[in-house]
């Protein structure tokens, strides 16, 4: 990064930088103090100097050991570049002037630290591969010496403990969409007709089995931290399945209204995988394209075989997001529903991406609507 005779293009913080040069002045300026910087070293946190420029010149040994790196090769980087977040080199100013970096929560601390006020968000780097992502706790602090304006950025690694509150969240939310499936099925026995009771009957039973499993994967998820977890690969003949999705869902208030259709191009195949962890993500798909229309939507369920003899299964509604929901859409953190809610896309991505060895992905284009889709091997065993 250098400094340019005309500003940068930018989405979110200015991209202009110090020369090297700049930035060596200013790591001199703080290391001529054993006092701030022996401090510093003794945190057992991440702590970086920022200069006004976002850029590093200064970090404690944490930092150096947690990112496996040398000060000079972090010197005058910003925080993105040395964490090596994957939106960090796709605009010429680098971090801090993407459009995914206004909902980053410490672009949005530091931004604050640069007006004069410290701040502490919560966020989650997505890293290049095969690191792992970042979940973060990080606070941004204003400090001013020998007329420079610096910011003290520190980081807590939130990881362990952002999972196992995400895990017991996610069942109570993914046991919440099946009950709520029992509990539609039940209204609905109680007023049907003795030709419609056995199959009412069958598909109570269905979501009743699934809700006992969920309750036996969850135990066996909080395994998650010692790598004890165990899949349960099982053939999964693709057409019924998602037909048996399709039907529990449309038992749940969401669907009221609404209709849930099956594709009719769905292979006649079948895919080795876990079932109950596919039914949660399935379910969640199908929940969210529900909760996101109004009355009289149709909703399509469907698969399809793609590169590499994967299978991706689909889910489709008519409405787009907003640009500022898709920014953040797979952040455990990020609801638009309110705390304790919207957890049903991140959970897509962490059980199907985790355990099942697929990738979760979306589009949302106006004139096409939303397609939320898992792309799935043809077998995890």
């Amino acid at each position: 990064m250098v400094m340019s005779g005309h500003p940068l293009p930018t989405k979110f913080l200015p991209a202009e930088s110090a020369p090297t040069e700049e930035v060596r002045r200013q790591h001199e300026v703080l290391s001529s103090l054993p006092l701030v910087t022996g401090l510093l070293d003794a945190m057992p946190n991440m702590v970086m100097i920022l200069n006004e420029n976002r850029q590093i010149i200064y970090a404690n040994k944490v930092t150096l050991d947690t990112l496996q790196v040398g000060l000079d090769a972090i010197l005058g980087k910003r925080t993105g570049e040395a964490m090596d977040c994957i939106h960090a080199r796709e605009e010429v100013g680098g971090c801090g002037t993407t459009e995914f970096c206004t909902a980053c929560g410490a672009a949005g601390a530091v931004a604050c630290a640069l007006k004069g006020k410290p701040d502490a968000q919560e966020c989650r780097i997505p890293v290049r591969e095969p690191k792992p992502d970042l979940d973060l706790k990080v606070w941004a602090t204003p400090f001013r010496h020998e007329g420079f304006a610096f910011t003290i950025f520190a980081a807590e690694d939130i990881s362990h403990e952002k999972r196992r509150r995400i895990l017991e969240r996610i069942f109570f939310h993914d046991v919440m969409n099946t009950a709520g499936g029992v509990k539609g099925l039940s209204e609905i026995l109680e007023g049907s007709g003795p030709a419609e009771a056995s199959e009412i009957a069958k598909l109570l039973r269905l979501s009743s089995d699934q809700l006992v499993e969920e309750i036996r994967s969850q135990r066996d998820l909080a395994s998650i931290e010692n790598g004890e977890y165990k899949t349960a690969p099982t053939p999964i003949p693709l057409r019924p399945f998602l037909e048996v999705a399709a039907r529990l869902c449309a038992a749940h208030e969401t669907a009221k209204h609404r209709s849930i259709v099956v594709d009719p191009g769905v292979p006649a195949e079948t895919i080795v995988t876990d079932p109950v962890l596919l039914m949660r993500v399935a379910g969640n798909m199908i929940k969210n394209a529900l909760e996101a229309e109004g009355p009289g939507a149709v909703i399509t369920v469907g698969c399809a075989k793609v590169e590499g003899g994967r299978y991706a299964v689909w889910v489709r509604n008519a409405s787009v997001m907003p640009r500022k929901v898709q920014l953040q859409v797979f952040q455990r953190s990020f609801s638009t529903k309110g705390e304790g809610r919207g957890l049903g896309t991140y959970s897509i991505k962490l059980l199907s991406e985790r355990f099942l060895k697929g990738k979760a992905s979306f589009t949302s284009v106006e004139g096409r609507g939303t397609e939320f889709r898992v792309t799935l091997p043809p077998s995890i065993s």
